[in-house]
C-alpha cells in the first residue's frame, strides 16, 4: 500500500516537471532584438536587429516608421531569410541614428506573427559626445552669410539710408493723410519679413509663459512652413515633415540656392522635434526650446540669403513687383518722390555694378582656386594596383602615409599606394589608393573610418557629423559613401571654417580601394569638382 502512494506522488511529480518544462518553452521569445553596438558618436550609424523563427507559410510584420521612440530611423534594409531545416529565420534589420548625447532606449516594438502581435525587449544605446567645448561653440551652428574685408561701402549705406529715410517720411505722411480714418492691415513687401515680423508677435504672445507649449511650437512650425511656402513656393502647409523636406530639397536644387546641408539638417530636427511635441505630447526642456526658436530664425535667414542673385528684369515680371510698382504709382507724384526715387535707382545700379566688378576681378585677375581647378585641364589617369581610373584637375601625386599609422595597423598591411592633390588645410583635396592587407587580415571598413575621424581631430578638425550609405560608380560597382561635415581653423585666420567631405570605399579581395575628396562648404566650383571626380570612377575589372 506504501508503494502505491510512493508511485502516485512519483507520478504527481513527474507531471507538474512535465508542466515546468512545456511552460518554459511556451515562454521563449518568438522574436528577439540585439544591437550591433551598445555605444556610438553622435549621428553614427548603428543596427537594430531582430530576429524570428518561422514556418515556411507564416506571415511575418515588421514594424515600419521613422523614429523607434527617441531615435531616428536612417534606413530600413530588406529582410534576410536563412533556411534551418523546416524552419526559417526572418532577419530585419534598420539603421538607428541620433543627434544628441545621452541614453537611449530603444522601445519595445511589435511583430506580427499570423496576425498574433509579438513584442521585442527594450534595449538600451549610449550615444557619446564628441570632445567639443560646448560653452564656446555650439555642435551644430549655423553661421551667418560671411561678408568679404577690406571694403568701405559706408557711403553707400548713408545714402541708401538717407534716401529711405526721406522716401519712408513722404510715403507715411501721405497715407496717414490720405487715409486717417481708415484701419489698414498689416502689409509685409517679402516672406521674410513677414516670418521675422510672426516670430516677434509669437514671442510677445507669451505662450511659454502659459505653459501652452504645445501651441508656441504649432505656430513656430507653421511661420516656417508659411515661409517656405511663400519663397519657395512649393506646397509647405500640408505636406508632412519627411515630404516638406523632400519638396524643399528639389526645390533648392532647381532654383540653386545656396544652401548647406548643415541647414536642411538643422530644420528637419526642429521640425521633427515639433511633431514629437505637437502629436507625441514631448515636453522639451527649456534650453531645448530656445534652441529650436533660434535655430528656426537662422533657417529662415540662410534660406533668405541664399537664392540666386535676380537681374532687374526677372523682378519686373513677377506679380509681387507689379503690385508694388501699382501702389507706388499712385502715390509717388510728387517732384520730391521721384527724385529720391531716381536716387536710389542709380545708386542700387552703382553698387549693383560694383559687385560685379569686384566679382569678375576675384574670378578673372586675382584668381579663384577651385574656379582655376575646374576650368582647367583636367587629367585621367590610373592610381594604385589594382589600379583605380578616375579624371582630376591635377595629377595626383604619390604620398607616403605608413609613417603615420600604428605600429600595429601597419604590420597588418601588405602594401599601401596612395596618391593625393593638396592638403587637408587647402581649399580643396583629394586623395585615392589602393590598400592590400596581409592573408587572413579581416577588412574593417569601420576601424579606418574611426582612424579617420582620429586623424582629423588631431589637426584640430571639429563638430565631425558623419553620415553613411551605400554608392555605386557608373560601372554598377557597390561599395561604401561616408560623407557629412567638419569644422576645421584656418591657417591665416584661425576662425573655424565648415568644409564638405566624402569617403568611397570599394573592397577589392584582400584590400579596399579608397577616394576621398573635401572641400569648402559653400564652394560652388569645389563642388561641381567633387561630383566630376566622383562620375570618372572606373575600376579593371579584369585585373
Amino acid at each position: 500500500m506504501l508503494n502505491i502512494k510512493k508511485m502516485a506522488k512519483i507520478k504527481i511529480y513527474i507531471f507538474f516537471l512535465l508542466l515546468a518544462a512545456v511552460t518554459a518553452f511556451g515562454q521563449q521569445k518568438q522574436v528577439r532584438a540585439s544591437l550591433d553596438s551598445t555605444r556610438v558618436r553622435i549621428g553614427s550609424q548603428f543596427n537594430l536587429i531582430l530576429k524570428t523563427t518561422v514556418d515556411e507559410e507564416a506571415k511575418v510584420n515588421f514594424p515600419e516608421g521613422k523614429n523607434f521612440g527617441k531615435l531616428e530611423v536612417l534606413e530600413s534594409y530588406p529582410i534576410d531569410t536563412v533556411e534551418s531545416g523546416d524552419k526559417y529565420e526572418l532577419v530585419k534589420r534598420y539603421g538607428l541614428t541620433q543627434f544628441d548625447s545621452g541614453n537611449y532606449v530603444v522601445p519595445s516594438l511589435p511583430v506580427l506573427i499570423n496576425n498574433k502581435t509579438f513584442n521585442t525587449d527594450s534595449l538600451t544605446i549610449e550615444v557619446a559626445n564628441i570632445a567639443v567645448d560646448t560653452l564656446k561653440q555650439k555642435m551644430y551652428d549655423i553661421k551667418p552669410i560671411a561678408t568679404a574685408k577690406g571694403e568701405s561701402k559706408w557711403w553707400m549705406y548713408l545714402l541708401a539710408l538717407v534716401g529711405f529715410a526721406v522716401l519712408g517720411y513722404v510715403i507715411y505722411w501721405d497715407v496717414k493723410r490720405r487715409k486717417k480714418a481708415r484701419a489698414l492691415p498689416q502689409i509685409y513687401t517679402s516672406p521674410i519679413e513677414k516670418a521675422t515680423g510672426e516670430l516677434k508677435r509669437l514671442e510677445n504672445k507669451q505662450l511659454l509663459q502659459k505653459g501652452a507649449i504645445k501651441d508656441y511650437y504649432s505656430e513656430l512650425t507653421d511661420i516656417a512652413r508659411n515661409y517656405i511656402e511663400e519663397a519657395v513656393h512649393i506646397p509647405a502647409k500640408e505636406s508632412t515633415t519627411g515630404g516638406l523636406m523632400a519638396s524643399f530639397r528639389e526645390a533648392a536644387a532647381e532654383k540653386k540656392m545656396a544652401l548647406s546641408t548643415e541647414t536642411f539638417e538643422q530644420l528637419e530636427k526642429v521640425l521633427r522635434h515639433a511633431d514629437m511635441v505637437k502629436f507625441a505630447m514631448e515636453r522639451p526642456r527649456e534650453f531645448e526650446i530656445s534652441d529650436d526658436r533660434q535655430i528656426i530664425e537662422q533657417s529662415i535667414v540662410a534660406i533668405d540669403n541664399s537664392f540666386p542673385v535676380t537681374t532687374e528684369e526677372d523682378i519686373r515680371q513677377t506679380e509681387e513687383w507689379k503690385e508694388q510698382q501699382a501702389v507706388k504709382r499712385s502715390k509717388v507724384r510728387r517732384a520730391l518722390i521721384i527724385g529720391v526715387s531716381a536716387f536710389l535707382i542709380i545708386g542700387g545700379m552703382a553698387y549693383i555694378g560694383f559687385t560685379k566688378i569686384y566679382t569678375s576681378v576675384q574670378d578673372n585677375i586675382v584668381g579663384h582656386p577651385t574656379r582655376e581647378l575646374w576650368e582647367g585641364e583636367w587629367v585621367k589617369s590610373d592610381y594604385g594596383i589594382p589600379p583605380i581610373t578616375i579624371e582630376t584637375p591635377k595629377v595626383l601625386k604619390r604620398t607616403d602615409l605608413r609613417a603615420q599609422l600604428s605600429k600595429a595597423a601597419q604590420e597588418t598591411i601588405s602594401d599601401m599606394q596612395m596618391f593625393g592633390y593638396g592638403a587637408m588645410i587647402d581649399n580643396f583635396y583629394v586623395m585615392a589608393g589602393t590598400i592590400n592587407y596581409m592573408p587572413g587580415i579581416e577588412i574593417s571598413v569601420q576601424a579606418g573610418i574611426d582612424a579617420v575621424i582620429k586623424s582629423w581631430e588631431a589637426q584640430g578638425a571639429k563638430n565631425i557629423i558623419t553620415r553613411q550609405e551605400t554608392y555605386k560608380n557608373a560601372q554598377g560597382i557597390e561599395g561604401l559613401r561616408v560623407f557629412g561635415s567638419l569644422s576645421q581653423p584656418d591657417v591665416l585666420t584661425k576662425e573655424m571654417r565648415r568644409c564638405r567631405y566624402e569617403i568611397l570605399y570599394f573592397g577589392r579581395e584582400m584590400g579596399l580601394q579608397q577616394i576621398m575628396i573635401m572641400h569648402d562648404d559653400q564652394d560652388e566650383y569645389g563642388a561641381k569638382i567633387a561630383e566630376k571626380i566622383k562620375r570618372s570612377i572606373r575600376f579593371r575589372t579584369e585585373y
